[in-house]
């Protein structure tokens, strides 16, 4: 098996003739891209293409875990995204709520669970900057026990080195599917076929540390019924739930042999 270039990925070879699919977070911050994006949304077409080209442009995954979740609140005026999830918009609107924003708005990029409207600037690399170079306060781990054309099953542990943090912190596990894409007929992108990566198909949390700064579950979650498990994986982060800050981000890609 070849080991996915620029990650922090351990393919650990077992005695048998299989390998471990895993991945392990660093010492720095990883940061989380998190874009609230809807195929209803006319602008939101260039915020998909910056999202989908950021490994191509040398952010690797152990600088930035980039994630597309599709509200669903554009769904009305004639376009229903098949992708679209209610508690993505659910989610949107609470982190807003914490942060005081007026309003909520398709394209949004929230970075380390902030608003960060300059996401098509140089302030999106020096932020990036910022994040990668501050010592991570949590570490990640995931593991791809099996994949198929139905459903992932995945190992996530998450630590807290400190072990006092652990009251306000909690963990999210996702998995996204890359390649994707509509032909959209109705609504502001009619005509138009849309591409998308990093597309957000189940969400799970918030996951408390309950009995401590030590969390290990393992979970079967589905796939699209088209999937295609080698565009697949996982992705994982820890969020102080009361300030919105993201601690730690990982994501673990397929891995192909």
């Amino acid at each position: 098996m070849r080991s996915l270039a620029l990650i922090l990925t351990v393919i650990v070879a077992l005695p048998a003739q299989a390998a471990k699919c895993t991945a392990e977070s660093g010492n720095r911050t990883t940061a989380l891209v998190e874009l609230y994006t809807s195929e209803g949304c006319s602008s939101c077409p260039p915020a998909d293409r910056w999202l989908s080209a950021l490994g191509t442009r040398g952010y690797a995954p152990d600088r930035v875990v980039p994630l597309s979740l599709h509200v669903d609140y554009w769904d009305y005026i004639g376009w229903k995204d098949g992708f679209a999830k209610g508690e993505f918009s659910s989610r949107q609107r609470k982190l807003g709520q914490q942060q005081r924003l007026a309003f909520v708005y398709t394209p949004q990029v929230m970075l380390q669970g902030k608003d960060f409207r300059a996401w098509s600037s140089s302030a999106f690399d020096q932020a990036l900057d910022r994040i990668n170079a501050q010592p991570a306060r949590a570490h990640l781990g995931l593991e791809i026990e099996s994949l198929d054309r139905k459903a992932v099953t995945v190992k996530v542990r998450a630590d807290l080195p400190d072990s006092g943090s652990s009251k306000d912190v909690v963990r999210y596990l996702a998995t996204y599917e890359n390649k994707l894409a509509s032909d959209v007929t109705a609504g502001e992108n009619r005509g138009e076929r849309l591409k998308h990566d990093y597309v957000v198909l189940e969400w799970v949390g918030p996951i408390e540390f309950a009995t401590g700064p030590s969390l290990t579950e393992r979970r079967a979650l589905p796939l699209l019924p088209k999937a295609v498990p080698g565009h697949s994986g996982v992705a994982a982060f820890v969020q102080n739930r009361r300030t919105t800050e993201v601690l730690q981000a990982l994501m673990l890609p397929a891995c192909s042999g």
